[in-house]
């Protein structure tokens, strides 16, 4: 009986000196995991909801750039952390791929993509990569505040970090601020601040125009949003809209044609309002345009409307426009939670 004891004593002790570090880390990450399927309830959103997104299920995810991110399935708020497995409180980006598992991304301080089961949180480790394919279900997310030319691709089971090339036009580093699949399954990739590439599966193509790069006015936010209208036109966070062809097709050089459009979004020439955050195509196919600090704006092809936001007299700034599976409209804001349009104007979501 002794001499069993004194071997489990041993065995024991030989785990905790040799390999201690390792022991104690398999425990307390079974721990962590356990507990990142709880959250904690919450009566309301933090401040700063800077994205939205409605699952397959139909549950929304806010994402903060604060207090990470919250899930309400209609009754209950819940909402995780670090505490919970996420690798720091702030989500920039929010998807989903086909077999239903959510992936939250951070561009700060460092990009880092977590991928959540429903149980628990993985951080994905990217590899370097030339592997550029185009699969419908791969995933693909932006390399935003550094200027190193990077994508990511995940095909499920790995992370491909990607280089996109420099265009021949302007060759100097750039962030990629957004990334758009259109309708024919092609991807693009819109910059700060060389322009937008279109990636086919075979070759990239880039408009480096004046009104889609930073050089455009001094200050430029870059391509933060790539959208097409209802002809099949693009929008590049600019006034003008662009006609996209098929290289086979085009009798130039260019695989584009430029249009003015919409003047500035106010419908007149003023500086200020002729960029834009974030916009969506709506089920009436009408253009939802964010701006940062003068609110939304609606252009259904001919007329354009206005909707102005302000809290206790203050303009809100926003962020993200987001259409959900029911077609309904979200606002993204940087202090002022979420906002959900009712038909006439936007107003604040309250769980």
């Amino acid at each position: 009986m002794k001499s069993n004891i004194l071997l489990f004593l041993c065995i024991l002790t030989l785990l905790t000196s040799c390999n201690g570090q390792t022991s104690t880390l398999e425990k307390s990450t079974v721990q962590f995991d356990a507990q990142s399927v709880k959250g904690d309830t919450v009566k309301e959103l933090g401040s700063s909801i800077m994205v939205i997104y409605q699952d397959k299920k139909n549950v929304y995810w806010f994402g903060s750039w604060e207090t990470g991110v919250y899930r309400y399935d209609g009754k209950k708020l819940i909402n995780y952390t670090t505490k919970h497995g996420l690798p720091n409180n702030r989500v920039d980006e929010i998807q989903q791929d086909e077999s239903g598992d959510l992936y939250f991304t951070s561009f700060y301080p460092k990009p880092t993509i977590v991928k959540f089961d429903g149980n628990t949180f993985k951080t994905l480790a990217p590899i370097p990569s030339n592997d550029w394919q185009l699969k419908s279900t791969d995933l693909w997310f932006k390399h935003t505040y550094d200027l190193e030319n990077y994508v990511y691709r995940y095909d499920g089971t790995t992370l491909y970090k990607l280089q996109l090339p420099e265009p021949p036009s302007l060759p100097n580093p750039f962030g990629v601020y957004s990334i758009y699949k259109d309708i024919k399954g092609n991807i693009w990739f819109g910059t700060n601040p060389v322009g937008v590439c279109r990636y086919d599966g075979k070759s990239f193509d880039w408009i480096t125009e004046e009104d889609v790069t930073e050089f455009r006015n001094e200050g430029a936010n870059g391509v933060r949003s790539i959208t097409e209208d209802k002809n099949g036109d693009f929008w590049f966070n600019t006034e003008n809209r662009y006609s996209i062809y098929d290289s086979l097709t085009l009798n130039s050089n260019k695989f584009y044609t430029r249009h003015e459009s919409i003047g500035s979004l106010d419908g007149k020439n003023t500086s200020g309002l002729n960029e834009y955050l974030s916009t969506v195509k709506d089920n009436n196919n009408n253009l939802w345009f964010v701006t940062y600090r003068s609110g939304v704006w609606k252009y259904d092809g001919t007329k354009i409307t206005h909707y102005a936001l302000q809290d206790n007299s203050q303009v809100i700034t926003l962020f993200s426009i987001y259409k959900d599976n029911n077609g309904d409209l979200w606002l993204g804001t940087h202090e002022n939670g979420a906002y959900k349009f009712n038909g006439q104007t936007f107003e604040k979501f309250k769980p």
